[in-house]
């Protein structure tokens, strides 16, 4: 592929903003940003009209979209079709979500990831959102499916996490061993603590063996208490752990998204994560899972939001461009923290070295963004997508 240049919009590389800038693109990865002036004679140019253009959005948990949903179908057709509907929004690699299902659907699932990760690497491995959950915070998962990790899976996480290049695992505290947790970081899976009632003191001792993560922050774990710190409190105060936020007005208050953006103590950092359905984008307002019947309503004030028949928040109606507006417009966040909250956090926490960031050798996985953070062009390895 030859020399690109794409000039016009403020280029943000994941760290800083660079004005009146070119950024150089060769066979699908990045050479550099330089001044407008120094781009390369006979590079192939692109003039955006203004805007930013930024690192492709990365989301970790994703369980459906296009119109598919990955626990009724895992497979690999199935997961690249959610990457592609959600590439309009500007995220190029995600994680396909399987939630709590019965042990031939994870085994499928697994099998899928392998396959799928082989082509445009938009699919950039798997998440195991359960089955080893706790009923007691079940959220919309099915409790009956739920158990503790037992030898069997425990052989078969270990294989995946050998063979594929990510594996993020979302384990209850109640459900899984330290000596378990240790095994499985240095087997190479990212391990992140959800759906759990366990206490800060728990969750400490799995941060110590090696998980690193704590899934959907707030949501279906044990709240922060002034005398029972629970695991929010416990992931706010590790500095290595990282934590998802569904950053749409309807799983968390903005006050309480606000609060735990001021008191994270880092290198750890929050970072947007959708956890997205099947009507992302789509008409419609209905899905099923696991046999129920989930809804979408429309407020008409922002995103929509889907529920079971008793209320339950059921995954979101969320898209990444649409969490990182959200975030700008109601969690005072800055753009350029709002940008590494989309791509170069996720990036980080799952280990994926070359994304998120525009520096040489990194892989040109692009999102063009308006005055008003609308995607509008999308490139994957260099090529509009």
């Amino acid at each position: 592929m030859a020399l690109q240049a794409l000039t016009g919009a403020r280029i943000f590389d994941g760290t800083a903003f660079h004005d009146n800038a070119g950024l150089l693109v060769e066979d699908g990865e990045i050479v550099g940003i330089v001044a407008q002036a120094d781009v390369p004679r006979g590079a192939v140019l692109t003039a955006l009209p203004g805007g930013a253009l930024c690192p492709g959005f990365i989301d970790a948990q994703v369980n459906g979209g296009a119109g598919r949903l990955l626990n009724d179908a895992p497979d690999a057709p199935t997961m690249q079709m959610i990457a592609g509907g959600h590439r309009p929004f500007g995220t190029t690699g995600l994680l396909p979500t399987l939630i709590t299902d019965h042990p031939f659907a994870v085994t499928a699932a697994i099998a899928a990831a392998r396959e799928a990760v082989r082509a445009d690497g938009a699919v950039l491995g798997l998440h195991l959102e359960g089955p080893h959950l706790a009923p007691a915070r079940k959220g919309t998962h099915l409790a009956e499916l739920m158990h503790p990790l037992g030898d069997a899976a425990m052989a078969e996480l270990l294989a995946a996490a050998r063979h594929l290049p990510v594996l993020l695992l979302t384990l209850a505290a109640e459900q899984v061993t330290p000596a378990q947790v240790r095994a499985l970081t240095a087997a190479g899976a990212v391990v992140s603590i959800g759906h759990s009632d366990c206490d800060h003191r728990a969750a400490a001792a799995l941060f110590a063996a090696g998980a690193r993560g704590v899934t959907h922050l707030f949501n279906a774990m044990s709240g922060l208490g002034h005398r029972a710190p629970g695991l929010v409190g416990a992931a706010l105060e590790a500095p290595d752990v990282w934590a998802g936020i569904i950053a749409d007005g309807h799983h968390v208050d903005p006050l309480a998204l606000r609060i735990a953006l001021r008191a994270k103590r880092g290198p750890g950092r929050l970072f947007l994560v959708t956890d997205a359905m099947s009507l992302v984008g789509q008409p419609g307002d209905r899905l099923t899972l696991n046999g129920r019947e989930i809804r979408r309503l429309r407020d008409g004030q922002g995103c929509s939001r889907l529920t079971l028949a008793d209320g339950t928040l059921a995954g979101s109606d969320l898209d990444m461009a649409s969490a990182l507006r959200f975030a700008v417009a109601h969690l005072e966040v800055p753009l350029a923290e709002a940008l590494r909250m989309a791509a170069t956090y996720p990036a980080d926490f799952l280990g994926l070295g070359s994304r998120g960031r525009l520096r040489p050798g990194a892989r040109a996985d692009l999102v063009h963004l308006d005055a008003g953070l609308q995607v509008c062009r999308v490139w994957i390895r260099g090529r509009v997508a």
